[in-house]
């Protein structure tokens, strides 16, 4: 019988039975797989799909047209069971709060408003379950698991929990779907197999998806799992024009996906290794495909790899928990080359272009509308008082009730503002804060890392926010190597000398920051370091804050992940605070020796 109402269907077959899951929305892949069945011979009754016919891509309500067209049998996935039933989210069975969650809220806003009600209708009667009869074998084909529709089994997954499964089925085999990537795992005469999913890669680095064709022979039945190409470009083209996250039309081209929150170890090892199309023979002997053989890391370099380390251990991540700090990189321009500056700001370097005042409001209005809002906003550049909207930023800023911290160098870009400066600051009192980076508490050290001349210009700076009742700090840096007593107590004798009343046993009143050479042996930070280091990833600076900036030749700004990292498109979060929620990757060497081991941060916030 066909899939329809209830909770079970049965089909029987003589001859080759194709299987497949994940079309996604691909409407590119499901034709392609359509055209290469009717290739094959197979007929639609001889064809099964085991879930999530709507998912990732752009395409939800014309993929489940072409599928229902088709006339192939279809299992409930979790996304039909949602989408059916309109609830809140996919279902998917991602932690909460993970990227594979939050990823998925967009896709799932643009399918739900895509399918029709005939669509939706159609979904709630599709069977949770079809056993199939083939080769004188019994096989339940599910989508997550046999107990739970969102279940990911994976060919790492522990036999024992496989064999539970069947026997709950009390057949001598299932085929499931939802975790997406092909597998056969058969131990004296029961079988596990997943043909993987057409509408998205396989994690493997290739833009193939997969199906599955089950032939019945006389010394067992065949398991051949083929690769299927496809106009992925296009598929890919459409996420982008439908305006769906980047990662997913990243992942149709690359063949990796935008986040591994899900994969076990053994998985996430292997990520980006090609998978070889395979056949196996299903009788009463004991087999695996594909091998899950442990090469070389892909990368063969320290951070070269978003998901795994060197050392093929799973790379920490860290969640956004709050935005506290909202930061905008007011442009890279400076009337400085200072040695080893973070973010190579020069009088030169304009690779982030001045944002504008209308650019900014944009964000101070998505922040104002968040809940919690940022505590903070900060300016940083380059010099931010080289940016000829600064006074308005800042003015915009304080209005909308935020407190706003500004670092710069006090040298004459900011001198050329001090009347509008005294008057914002006393019209906002409490809220203007000024973080004057003094790189050494002795002129000599100072210029030998900004420059000659540049101590007086500096100290006057200083001098003057200090008099007129700014909320001031300092930041040094610990190139010297000295150790931190001794950097305070010189910056205290200095703090005194002037007349300064800042704190420099205080860490955000004078704020010591770790030096970062690019020739440091750096180590990657695994998921276990946090209980090794006694760390905790909200106390990383990407827990908290966000940082806008403006690339030379983008059309708009767009949301980084720090203030740290804003060239390195690895860590491009998105055009809005809303997309940029997602958690960041711990792959860059000052995640390491800035935030986890140097412990800093540049907010005024801790």
């Amino acid at each position: 019988m066909r899939a329809g109402k209830g909770a079970f269907s049965l089909l029987a077959a003589a001859s080759p039975v194709l299987v497949f899951g994940g079309c996604y929305s691909n409407l590119e892949a499901t034709q392609a797989l359509r055209a290469k069945a009717a290739r094959l011979g197979i007929r639609p009754e001889h064809t099964i799909c085991t879930g999530d016919v709507v998912a990732y891509c752009a395409d939800a309500r014309e993929t489940v047209a072409l599928i229902r067209d088709w006339g192939i049998h279809v299992v409930k996935g979790n996304c039909e069971e949602s989408l059916g039933s309109q609830k809140d989210d996919c279902g998917c069975g991602f932690a909460d709060g993970t990227a594979c969650d939050q990823l998925s809220a967009a896709w799932y806003a643009h399918a739900n408003a895509e399918i029709t009600d005939e669509q939706r209708e159609w979904m709630r009667t599709l069977p949770r379950r079809i056993d199939l009869l083939l080769g004188g074998r019994r096989v339940a084909v599910v989508h997550g698991s046999v107990d739970s529709i969102n279940r990911f089994v994976f060919a790492s997954t522990p036999w024992s929990e496989k064999e539970r499964q069947i026997a709950l089925a009390a057949c001598d085999g299932v085929i499931g779907g939802h975790c997406g990537i092909p597998f056969t795992h058969a131990v004296e005469g029961k079988l596990w197999h997943n043909a993987g999913a057409i509408g998205i890669p396989a994690n493997d680095g290739t833009p193939r998806g997969w199906y599955s064709l089950l032939i019945p022979t006389d010394g067992g039945i065949q398991i051949r799992t083929e690769a299927l190409d496809y106009d992925a470009p296009s598929a890919a083209a459409k996420v982008r024009r439908r305006g769906l996250p980047e990662g997913y039309a990243a992942a149709l081209e690359t063949g990796l996906w935008p986040s591994c929150d899900v994969l076990p170890a053994a998985e996430l090892r292997v990520r980006g290794r090609a998978i070889p199309a395979g056949a196996t023979i299903w009788n009463g002997a004991s087999a695996s495909w594909p091998a899950m053989v442990v090469e070389a890391h892909p990368a063969g370099v320290k951070f070269g790899d978003p998901e795994i380390t060197l050392s093929r251990e799973r790379r920490a991540s860290v969640q956004l928990k709050t935005l506290e700090t909202l930061w905008f990189n007011t442009g890279t321009l400076c009337n400085l080359a200072c040695e080893n500056c973070y973010i190579e700001s020069t009088p030169k370097n304009d690779r982030l272009v001045y944002l504008t005042r209308a650019e900014v409001r944009r964000f101070l209005a998505e922040a104002a509308g968040r809940d919690p809002r940022p505590v903070e906003i900060g300016f940083t550049g380059g010099e931010p008082f080289m940016n000829p909207d600064i006074l308005g930023m800042i003015e915009d800023s304080l209005a909308g009730g935020f407190t706003v911290l500004v670092l710069t160098n006090a040298m004459r870009p900011m001198q050329r503002h001090l009347k509008p400066l005294r008057d914002l600051n006393r019209r906002f009192p409490g809220q203007l804060a000024l973080r004057v980076s003094l790189d050494h508490y002795d002129q000599e050290g100072h210029e030998q890392l900004r420059g000659s001349f540049t101590w007086e210009k500096t100290i006057e700076g200083l001098l003057w926010l200090a008099g007129n009742g700014f909320d001031l700090s300092v930041a040094g840096r610990t190139v010297w190597r000295e150790p931190e007593a001794a950097t305070r107590a010189g910056y205290r004798a200095l703090f005194t000398e002037l007349g300064v009343a800042i704190d420099a046993e205080d860490p955000l009143r004078l704020v010591l920051f770790p030096e970062m050479t690019a020739n440091d042996d750096v180590p990657e930070i695994t998921e276990q370091c946090w209980g090794t280091l006694g760390k905790s990833p909200e106390a990383v600076m990407c827990a908290n804050s966000r940082m806008v900036v403006k690339r030379k030749g983008a059309d708009q700004p767009c949301v980084v992940s720090c203030t740290l990292l804003p060239y390195d498109s690895a860590f491009e979060l998105g055009a809005t605070l809303a997309d940029a929620a997602r958690p960041v990757k711990l792959n860059h060497r000052y995640c390491a020796q800035f935030c986890v081991l140097g412990g800093a941060s540049c907010s005024a916030h801790r």
